[in-house]
């Protein structure tokens, strides 16, 4: 499905309206093993290398931000294999992304509580904020022990801290914005999930207020490039009015 053009800029594709970021809520990989009776663990896997797929198709077709769902502060209640599997995922994947992310012009930033990680998976992490400092291009943000309430909460704290020391300035939306893991990148217009449900589970709380939402029964590993086309043809269709006429 060539839906548009590799080389075209976000929101000048083709002559219609592309969205400049899309959020995906990374969901199915248990199932997806599970239909195939593997492990789950097999599906973590298969989903990372999506992963790797999706974040370059969209970097090819012009978007600028791509934000990504990958664990979430509920996720630490599954079984502690599973987790272990998932956090040495990433450990590969950061591992091998740092040698690439300046090459291929693009940046990597985390959304979420990083403290409670392990030191090796901070310390990949540090190394691709840094790198990310003087990279120009796509970004792609990962959030990882990441709660929407969870960042609400932790930005109202940051707001009370800077009345405690003197700010005398009232809290609008703009300043507000500007205490979350986002700060400084536009809200997605496109929020996509894979895998049947029809939730948000805590994802982008803020930033979605006037997202566009994208259902699929699609499981993730089995996402690709025209999945996305599709669910950006579906945006394109929608009116989008923000409580306007």
């Amino acid at each position: 499905m060539a839906l548009f053009k590799k080389d075209g800029k976000a929101g000048e594709t083709g002559g219609q309206s592309l969205p400049r970021h899309i959020a995906i809520i990374m969901d199915g990989n248990g199932r997806w093993a599970k239909k195939r009776g593997l492990p789950r663990t097999a599906g973590h896997a298969a989903g990372a290398e999506t992963f790797r797929t999706i974040a370059t198709y969209c970097k090819d077709i012009g978007l600028d931000y791509l934000t990504v769902y990958a664990f979430s502060t509920e996720n630490w209640k599954r079984p502690q294999e599973e987790v272990d599997a998932i956090m040495r995922l990433l450990e590969r994947y950061l591992g091998e992304a740092i040698e690439k992310m300046e090459r291929d012009g693009i940046r990597l930033k985390f959304f979420g509580d990083t403290t409670v990680l392990s030191p090796k998976l901070r310390e990949l992490i540090h190394e691709t904020d840094e790198i990310t400092t003087h990279v120009r291009g796509f970004q792609a943000n990962v959030c990882v022990n990441y709660g929407g309430r969870d960042e609400l909460v932790r930005a109202a704290q940051r707001w009370a801290e800077r009345v405690k020391a003197g700010e005398t300035a009232p809290l609008t939306e703009e300043r507000f914005s500007s205490l979350l893991y986002s700060a400084a990148i536009p809200d997605p217009e496109l929020l996509i999930r894979p895998g049947g449900e029809q939730r948000l589970s805590n994802f982008l709380l803020w930033q979605s207020a006037y997202t566009e939402l994208y259902f699929t029964d699609t499981l993730w590993p089995d996402f690709d490039g025209e999945e996305i086309d599709r669910a950006i043809a579906a945006y394109q269709r929608r009116e989008r009015r923000f409580g306007g006429l």
